[in-house]
């Protein structure tokens, strides 16, 4: 196995993950939170789905999906284009409301192929290219797209489990 198939299998298995946490949520279990200030099912895959779109494009030198397919305007949220969810207050959260699974996981399939075209191509000697000096050690790519997978799969356990506990 390369280590460009070894990524495809980490962003596919958040693909699956995220499909099976919201499969037949209507969008009010989607923007159910469980408590006071914890994240929604909704919240946790638009966010993952945010992350791993800018991330990849950044790193890819490609548009993201989110602007370039016209997801902001479809999904109406009231934040910048470039928000991501990094940071959100649970008032934040709290706005991301009214979308079905398939906003979502239409969101998350265009990001995915877009994800999956890019890596697909990736040589193993690209993934030692620094993607952002600002940490020391500077991040490669590499590091990055672990960081990515890392992230979103905690996010698909999260948003499985916050389903768990739909009334």
């Amino acid at each position: 196995m390369t280590p460009a198939e070894l990524l495809v299998d980490g962003f596919t298995r958040i693909q699956e993950g995220v499909h099976s946490a919201v499969e037949g949520l209507t969008p009010d279990q989607l923007a159910h939170q469980p408590g006071e200030g914890a994240n929604s099912i909704g919240w946790l895959v638009w966010h993952l789905t945010r992350v791993q779109d800018d991330h990849v494009a950044d790193a890819a030198g490609l548009d993201q999906v989110w602007t370039s397919q016209g997801f902001e305007r479809d999904f109406g949220l009231p934040f910048e284009e470039t928000e991501t969810g990094y940071g959100a207050s649970p008032e934040e959260v709290a706005q991301v409301k009214d979308l079905t699974a398939d906003q979502l996981t239409g969101y998350l399939d265009a990001v995915h192929a877009q994800t999956v075209r890019w890596v697909k191509g990736l040589a193993p000697d690209e993934l030692d290219r620094v993607v952002d000096e600002r940490w020391d050690p500077p991040v490669t790519l590499g590091v990055r797209l672990v960081s990515v997978v890392n992230d979103d799969q905690q996010h698909v356990g999260q948003a499985a489990y916050v389903r768990g506990l739909l009334p």
